[in-house]
């Protein structure tokens, strides 16, 4: 059996949190047997990311499919990489030029607590952006990416053509999980996720956010090592994306491009009422709960996330 990359001490720790969080009970009688579960199966991903220097820092990203393709940018999720999207990049090759990038201070990208706002992130994204030659790009963007997004289309010389988004802050007051409000909240409480670090981070998170997909050791693997030693500065987005939304909140009705809102029905983290009331804030958007899904919905059916992804990509935005 392959090594454990979660670990006896990291299993122990995540399920002494789980203990104390109210959502993981409400969710266990959904969960399939094999939710979060690390299978260790050969992992042959079609995604083969690489380094560049940016900005001082040594950046992870990917590129594939077809040049002369519609242009799809992946934005890293957290607690993960930019290879949880490789069963939709496995499919989406075939027709669009796609991108994916481990943001600064995320994934294997470097990058400190300086970079651990909303508005450096999107700084940092228009550099990227830039530095490719990318032009009316679809961004994809889930979680610790939605903002990144947001304040990019709203804030920056933007070369968007859309954004999909969704499990990330935006609208406030923000319909939060258990979890989510003790990290923003509670000194002690980021004191505690920094001292239990990356494999209880991920270990809650996987038992937490997924309800049907089992990832991979060595997909979980990428993560632990990803976040070994960082769980500190990544606190430190939590405690401050109230003010981050700032940037967002007030600006939601000015945005003029098309907008894919996606969600998990179940997302224990951030709820599904933040996608209705963001739906309802933007003036070209169209919106996409996923039954029977958690946080981790574009894994826990990514089927059903890259046929709405292709089929965006293909027009459906221009319906928005």
């Amino acid at each position: 059996m392959p090594k454990d990359p979660i670990g006896v001490l990291g299993r122990t720790n995540a399920a002494s949190l789980m203990m104390i969080t109210p959502e993981f009970y409400k969710l266990r009688s959904k969960r399939s047997k094999g939710a979060g579960k690390i299978n260790h199966d050969l992992a042959n991903f079609t995604m083969k990311p690489e380094f560049m220097e940016l900005d001082g820092l040594k950046i992870r990203y990917a590129t594939g499919g077809k040049g002369n393709g519609p242009t799809v940018l992946f934005l890293s999720p957290l607690p993960q990489s930019i290879l949880c999207f490789d069963a939709t990049w496995a499919t989406l090759s075939a027709s669009s030029n796609l991108v994916a990038l481990d943001l600064p201070g995320f994934g294997h990208s470097e990058g400190d607590i300086n970079y651990m706002t909303f508005a450096a992130q999107s700084a940092f994204l228009q550099k990227f952006i830039a530095e490719l030659g990318l032009t009316d790009v679809h961004i994809v963007a889930p979680d610790v990416g939605m903002p990144v997004a947001l304040h990019y289309v709203l804030h920056r010389d933007h070369k968007a053509k859309s954004i999909m988004i969704g499990a990330g802050p935006s609208v406030q007051p923000s319909a939060d999980g258990s979890l989510v409000r003790k990290m923003i909240g509670s000194a002690f409480w980021r004191f505690v996720f920094t001292m239990t670090g990356a494999p209880a981070f991920i270990g809650g998170a996987n038992q937490l956010g997924y309800l049907s997909y089992s990832p991979s050791s060595a997909e979980v693997t990428d993560y632990v090592t990803s976040y070994s030693g960082r769980i500190g500065p990544v606190t430190k987005w939590f405690q401050g994306y109230p003010e981050g939304c700032k940037d967002i909140d007030p600006h939601l009705a000015t945005l003029n491009i098309p907008v894919q809102v996606f969600w998990g029905e179940y997302d224990a983290f951030l709820t599904a009422d933040n996608a209705k009331r963001l739906h309802a804030r933007l003036p070209k958007s169209a919106l996409k709960i996923f039954k029977n899904c958690g946080h981790f919905f574009y894994q826990d059916d990514s089927d059903e996330f890259t046929e709405v992804v292709q089929a965006w990509v293909k027009g459906g935005s221009d319906l928005a």
